[in-house]
């Protein structure tokens, strides 16, 4: 009995390894398959990223280091001039005022509509009738596209035709058209308001996102210990959102920064340069002034303080997983 089942055993182990070899055949080919499925399924998307990130990314770089003029532009003709464009783009006399009018349009729209937008996501934590309804309703602005925007927005600040002039009229504040696009001052807090209008969506998306993760049995412990709702909000909301708030924070800079359609449309940067951002500037010496050196080396400048925010970003998404 002893020698039939050595010789069953080793029969079935004859069995394994031939199995075993079998297999081995095979996982090249199983493997080449799978290779090139994913290969295909991934195909679209890299040609995708190619043509309309990398492609027009480098193409600006490497114009913002050439010789640019309209003849050598068309000609492709351009010398490599070093960090030329950027130094003239830098002593630019019209900078700081470009950088002003950035970090008043910044700081003003990030401010206004992250307050609001969170206001607006605590206030859609409670349970009413339509909350669904008028929370969508919110979203209006920010689907509509940004030239949309900026022209319905154009109208309502018009100082013969616009709603706006008309309200306050009537409500007894002003006594004549207020020419909101003919002031510089006006006309910043006017683009300023457009662009707070268009972000609030945004942000109260994301952060009542948030709130809505946050567990139900913390605010209950708390309430049985008599936190009243101040409390509740700096001990639990706070800390606990501080991930999801860096996250809006970040992406807010992003999209601010990058901000050109609405003021392009409402203002065209005008008047006397009054609105004039770092978007809507490079826009300008690129095919107003024909300047595309300048205009490239300005939007590499905004790239580069994309990518630091982009990589903060990063860190804060990881912050908030972990």
């Amino acid at each position: 009995m002893s020698d039939v089942a050595l010789g069953t055993t080793a029969t079935r182990t004859d069995q394994v390894r031939l199995s075993g070899r079998l297999l081995r055949g095979k996982h090249p080919t199983r493997r080449r398959k799978r290779f090139s499925g994913r290969v295909l399924f991934l195909l679209p998307a890299v040609i995708y990223l190619l043509a309309l990130f990398v492609y027009p990314i480098v193409y600006n770089i490497l114009l913002s280091v050439r010789q640019s003029s309209v003849i050598v532009f068309v000609r492709n003709t351009g010398g490599f001039v070093g960090l030329t464009n950027y130094h003239m783009a830098v002593t630019n006399p019209v900078l700081p005022g470009v950088l002003y009018d950035t970090a008043i349009f910044m700081a003003g729209s990030i401010v206004v509509q992250f307050s609001l937008g969170f206001l607006i996501a605590l206030f859609f934590t409670r349970r009413f009738p339509l909350n669904g309804f008028l929370r969508s309703l919110i979203l209006v602005p920010w689907l509509l596209p940004g030239v949309v925007t900026g022209i319905i927005l154009r109208m309502m600040f018009d100082p013969n035709i616009g709603m706006v002039n008309q309200v306050l009229t009537d409500v007894g504040l002003i006594h004549s058209p207020i020419e909101w696009f003919a002031n510089g001052h006006l006309a910043l807090l006017v683009v300023v308001l457009a662009n707070i209008w268009v972000g609030i969506p945004f942000n109260m998306l994301l952060l009542h996102g948030g709130l809505q993760d946050i567990p139900k049995e913390l605010y209950e412990a708390a309430r049985v210990d008599g936190a009243g709702r101040v409390r509740i909000f700096r001990s639990i909301t706070l800390p606990v959102m501080r991930p999801v708030i860096a996250v809006v924070l970040v992406l807010g800079f992003i999209y601010t920064l990058k901000a050109f359609d609405i003021v392009m449309i409402m203002t065209g940067g005008g008047p006397m340069n009054a609105t004039q951002l770092l978007s809507t500037w490079a826009y300008t010496l690129s095919f107003y002034n024909l300047d595309f050196g300048q205009g490239a080396a300005i939007g590499t400048l905004m790239m580069l303080i994309s990518l630091v925010c982009a990589f903060a970003y990063v860190r804060s998404y990881r912050a908030e997983i972990r």
